[in-house]
């Protein structure tokens, strides 16, 4: 049978599902004929040898030895070459048999079943056929099925491994598509596959095309199989030399049983599919590395459950920072892929020749964005971006997969970039491109056809400016969060109400309160620290004033707390006098240090110091409310020292994102100080990047919608008003017509 023709086979073996119908729906069809699809082919498969491993089999048993049972018969069992085929039957059964004794099938069928090398046991454990074959025995129909696939030709001579490998695929996609409430999650639509597979790839075509290349590809999150299957179709129909070997892994049991059957029906004894969680037991620690990696992993899916022992690893797979929120683990998907990229040291000599790796991985848009500076996203983002290895981003449509309808994107990612894309990224946006389905399937209502397939193969390749492809710097998608603080300004008002809720607190400090309110009155106060000044005189001179330590600092901060109130008029709090500039020049060398220590919360007083010594209390009260020529409104508690710093507002507090290709001063005094002028940069070590100890957390973050915004201009009004009018006039006529 040639490949052009294994859709008729398929379609047959899709038609026997039909025999299910009542106890099985639809969706559930795969339990049954995926497993027996892979059972007629092994049986098919295994035939030219089957007497030589059942003669072998019986002198074990005779002799006693029957210890290394598997690897002897796996030798024995070959097929139509002469190769050994990695995997046997030892039961006298066949189809044939099963399908001549209607009365014990159900019983021969399991008795099949356990008579397989262990490697193949596990696969069917995986599956549970056993609750299948029990389920169909008890509806009557088990028989019917495996009488309709004992009619089935599956022999090597009949159907190569070629072909039998585009029927499985075809079967997959079929019940997958049939199944497609849930098909998302282990099921990548054909013509995303083509596309990544195409952005990996085609870059090498010059080194796949080439004598007998040796190629690994890994999915660790494999599911049935498509994209290891697709990747090595584009291989092989590049170089049908090539040697492929593919590794995936995948946790879900019969996804894991799907993918690990189709490629043993392909015979690939080099290849392996694991089962397991990649996250937490890593598959192929003794592979160095892969020459390609592809995966789908399952989207905004947390990671709790393997957050505990995650937690006790000295890093995640080489890699030691901050990991993303529990809520969503695909990055750490990402993370793993690349511990497994080759290095990258080109020889003239071919078996010493380490060409990299190339990867590629589908994503929602959470990883673009999700997260700001110093979280674990943008970390990893970080970490890929400043190492070089981010290629491109190919926005796809949205209503692209089964199981979900949000937007999706392809990362590129590779430790071999050619020379000129070093340092740089490629956006690439087909967000518009795309034709609509027949039949929506679930949630995917749009495909990508050959043309855009192609097409956006080819602006990958060009890597060029147009309105759809755009080229950035690596450091055009990062930036530093700067905090921005500005002054706390309070009023002081002695009121009744004021004075109970401090009283009830501390009613051993009565008297000075009353001598505070016969002092100082019960008018408003702008200026706290003119304020404060007399108010530790009235505490100091009064019998009992404030408690020493601690709880003389709890009934200060209680007392400013009542009889204070934020007022935009009052003058600044004083946090420190005399204070010394927090950054050098030798930081910002374009920049005085005078404009430095004004940007980072140094301010100098002298300004209003001619007020008060000419004795123009008047002036100076007006310039402690508005400041004057855009200065820091001072207040008569500065004029102890030659410069302040302030106490800042929490509630005041916002943060910036500064481009890194801009320096923090020049944007805060270009897009902060213009608006408000009393603002300064807080230096606090703590807000200092972790990596370079600069001012402001390093955060990179990707937005499509920035990137490939197109400005709309508004319709003119007059436009709109005559379409409402038209509107109001249709719903007059109809009125008129219902009042008839």
């Amino acid at each position: 049978m040639s490949s052009a023709s294994f859709q008729s086979l398929s379609n047959f073996i899709w038609s026997v599902a039909d025999l299910l119908r009542g106890p099985y729906r639809p969706p559930q069809y795969e339990r049954v004929m995926l497993p027996m699809t892979v059972l007629r082919r092994f049986d098919s498969v295994l035939e030219a040898s089957k007497p030589q491993v059942l003669k072998k089999y019986a002198q074990l048993q005779a002799s006693g030895k029957i210890t290394n049972v598997d690897s002897t018969l796996n030798f024995i069992a070959k097929d139509k070459n002469g190769e050994s085929l990695g995997f046997h039957n030892h039961s006298p059964l066949d189809f044939q048999i099963l399908k001549g004794d209607p009365d014990n099938v159900g019983r021969h069928l399991q008795d099949y079943i356990n008579g397989f090398s262990e490697n193949i046991r596990k696969i069917f454990d995986r599956f549970e056929f056993d609750k299948e074959i029990e389920k169909m025995e008890e509806s009557n129909r088990l028989y019917l099925v495996v009488a309709k696939f004992a009619e089935m030709d599956l022999h090597p001579d009949r159907v190569d491994n070629i072909t039998m490998g585009l029927v499985f695929e075809d079967l997959i996609r079929r019940f997958n598509e049939a199944a497609n409430e849930t098909a998302g999650d282990h099921f990548t639509p054909r013509e995303v596959i083509q596309l990544m597979v195409n952005l990996l790839m085609e870059p090498d075509g010059d080194i796949l095309t080439g004598s007998s290349p040796i190629v690994t590809v890994c999915d660790p999150a494999c599911g049935t199989g498509g994209m290891l299957a697709e990747a090595q179709n584009w291989i092989l129909a590049h170089n049908q030399k090539a040697i492929v070997k593919v590794f995936g892994q995948d946790y879900n049991p019969r996804s894991f049983a799907v993918a690990a059957s189709d490629l043993l029906i392909k015979g690939h004894k080099d290849s392996r599919i694991e089962f397991g969680n990649t996250l937490t037991a890593p598959p192929f620690a003794e592979i160095e590395g892969f020459d390609y990696l592809l995966a789908n992993p399952p989207f905004g899916v947390d990671w709790k459950a393997e957050q505990k022992e995650i937690s006790r690893w000295k890093d995640f797979n080489g890699y030691g920072g901050k990991l993303p929120r529990v809520n969503d683990g695909a990055l750490l998907f990402l993370i793993y892929m690349l511990s497994k990229r080759q290095e990258y040291l080109p020889s003239e000599d071919l078996q010493q020749n380490k060409r990299g790796s190339r990867i590629a991985i589908v994503f929602n848009g959470s990883p673009l964005f999700t997260g700001g500076a110093g979280s674990g996203e943008s970390d990893i983002r970080r970490w890929i971006i400043e190492n070089d290895w981010l290629e491109a981003i190919v926005a796809l449509p949205e209503q692209m997969f089964y199981n979900t309808g949000i937007g999706t994107f392809i990362w590129v990612v590779t430790n071999r970039k050619t020379e000129q894309r070093k340092g740089k990224i490629q956006l690439i946006d087909s967000r518009d491109r795309w034709q609509p389905m027949k039949r929506s399937l679930g949630d995917k209502r749009r495909y990508l056809d050959s043309a855009i397939i192609e097409t956006l193969t080819r602006e990958h390749g060009e890597f060029r400016d147009c309105e759809t492809s755009k080229i950035f710097d690596n450091a055009d998608f990062g930036y530093r969060r700067i905090t921005v603080e500005r002054p706390l300004r309070l009023r002081f008002e002695v009121t009744d109400e004021a004075k109970d809720v401090f009283l009830n607190a501390f009613p051993e400090l009565y008297d000075p309160i009353v001598e505070m309110e016969r002092s100082l009155g019960d008018e408003p106060y702008l200026d706290w620290n003119e304020v404060w000044v007399k108010v530790q005189r009235i505490f100091k001179d009064c019998e009992v004033g404030w408690t020493a330590g601690a709880k003389g600092a709890k009934q200060k901060q209680f007392f400013r707390s009542c009889f204070t109130a934020v007022d935009p008029d009052a003058a600044p709090v004083i946090a420190t006098t005399g204070a010394k500039g927090l950054v050098s020049v030798a930081d910002f060398p374009s920049y005085s240090q005078s404009e430095l220590d004004r940007v980072f919360g140094v301010f100098k007083r002298s300004p209003l110091a001619p007020l008060v010594k000419g004795g123009k209390e008047k002036e100076l009260q007006g310039s402690l409310a508005k400041g004057e020529k855009g200065q820091v409104p001072l207040s008569k508690g500065d004029l102890g020292g030659s410069s302040v710093t302030y106490e800042p507002d929490p509630s005041l507090r916002d943060n910036e994102n500064v481009p890194l290709k801009e320096d923090i001063v020049s944007f805060f005094l270009r897009e902060v100080r213009p608006y408000v002028g009393d603002a300064w940069i807080n230096a606090d070590r703590k807000l200092c990047d972790e990596l370079d100890g600069a001012i402001g957390k390093v955060g990179y973050e990707i937005n499509f919608n920035r990137e490939f915004f197109k400005y709309q201009a508004p319709r003119d009004l007059k436009v709109i008003d005559a379409e409402l009018a038209e509107v109001e006039n249709r719903i007059l006529e109809m009125l008129k017509d219902v009042t008839k």
